[in-house]
């Protein structure tokens, strides 16, 4: 009767790693950077948890005795996407980044995705999704044709008004692009991107969908599944690992992610939770909105006493992040960050963690808690056995 959670606050990095400057990114700390844009961070939650000594944050005492135990965990993948991170934690790391396509698609793909489509093909470009939209929308909307953009990831973007085109549509069009885009052309991701409402007043829909190339190794997902352990997904986990081994129910916002976290400890007895909560990348971090972040920062720290509540017995709860996603940068993309690390339940001693070298060390603990086996060359170092008492 074994309950384990790992808690994606996606795109909340913890600063500097080695090969930051490699990617672009000197400079990048989110946590950081926020809490100095705003003259400190006050959290009184999170800094009891022991946020502040995972690494030096303005407003959060480094002090005191932490009721979480606490570190930061370098990528050891190359890349810098969700999918990228989240494989990671899983303990499959990528020898090479995911494609990406900063001067778009090549003509003759997109012509082969209208081919089979049936539509033409509008953009095909790095774009802000809602600027694009705003650009080409009705254009879209009088043609029919598809708007098809990317961005600094490994996507492959297809947006379409709801009321030109059925959302079955978008979704068997996305399908269409998950399997052209392989070999040479594989991304990451394709993305059904609906939206609504008229000329000078469009707004993207809920009704997003992600179409994620497979894992390519052993995922912590895979293991779990074989040994019986239940699991429980929550936000877009689903789509990040094609589906393989995990279920997810979406959420378009943080408040639903701790709602169903809420839910999920209430009701689930045993297994596996895993969670990515979107706005901290999504809402904030891409659209560079310092206040937003703030603001669901001190949400955040709102909401941990009523997860305290529920945590009992033999349970074990990880926060950390992705990647970064510094909403005080000029980029409006993804940062080559650490990510912090605060592992609490009610065996767990509030160890200091150091540095740890890959995001996998995460994946690793929760297979060792749930009695898995070790696998020969497997990434990732557990570190059960400093944490629980």
């Amino acid at each position: 009767m074994k309950r384990a959670a790992i808690i994606v606050l996606d795109g909340l990095g913890i600063g500097p790693c080695p090969d930051q400057a490699a990617y672009g990114d000197a400079g990048s700390d989110t946590l950081g950077n926020v809490a100095r844009a705003v003259g400190g961070l006050r959290l009184p939650n999170l800094e009891r948890l022991g946020l502040g000594k995972c690494r030096s944050i303005p407003g959060l005492a480094p002090g005191g005795s932490p009721k979480a135990a606490y570190g930061v965990a370098l990528p050891t993948s190359q890349g810098k996407d969700s999918t990228t991170g989240h494989w990671e934690i899983c303990g499959v790391i990528l020898e090479r980044p995911f494609r990406t396509y900063p001067n778009g698609f090549p003509t003759s793909l997109l012509d082969e995705f209208a081919r089979r489509t049936g539509r033409g093909w509008l953009g095909n470009r790095a774009a802000s999704g809602t600027q694009i939209i705003a650009e080409l929308g009705e254009e879209h909307q009088r043609t029919g044709k598809w708007i098809v953009y990317t961005s600094a990831d490994s996507v492959f973007q297809v947006a379409a008004h709801e009321e030109t085109v059925p959302l079955a549509e978008l979704y068997r069009a996305c399908a269409v692009a998950r399997d052209l885009l392989v070999g040479e052309h594989a991304v990451s991701r394709v993305i059904a991107r609906p939206f609504a409402g008229r000329p000078g007043a469009y707004e993207r829909t809920s009704r997003r969908k992600d179409f994620s190339i497979e894992p390519v190794g052993t995922t912590l997902l895979d293991r779990l599944a074989a040994a019986g352990v239940p699991r429980v997904g929550i936000g877009k986990v689903d789509d990040l690992f094609a589906a393989r081994n995990i279920t997810s129910e979406h959420t378009p916002t943080n408040a639903d992610a701790y709602r169903l976290i809420e839910r999920a400890l209430d009701d689930a007895p045993a297994g596996f939770i895993f969670v990515n909560v979107i706005e901290f990348d999504q809402s904030w971090g891409h659209r560079n909105d310092v206040p937003g972040f703030h603001e669901g920062l001190k949400q955040l720290d709102a909401w941990i006493p009523r997860l305290e509540a529920r945590i009992k017995g033999d349970d074990l709860i990880i926060f950390t992040a992705d990647h970064g996603n510094d909403p005080t940068t000029p980029s409006t993309d993804h940062s080559r960050e650490a990510v912090p690390i605060l592992a609490l339940g009610p065996r767990v001693r509030p160890a200091a963690l150091g540095e740890r070298g890959s995001f996998a060390d995460m994946g690793a603990t929760v297979a060792e808690y749930f009695g898995l086996a070790p696998q020969a060359g497997a990434a990732g170092t557990s570190f059960l056995a400093q944490v629980w008492a």
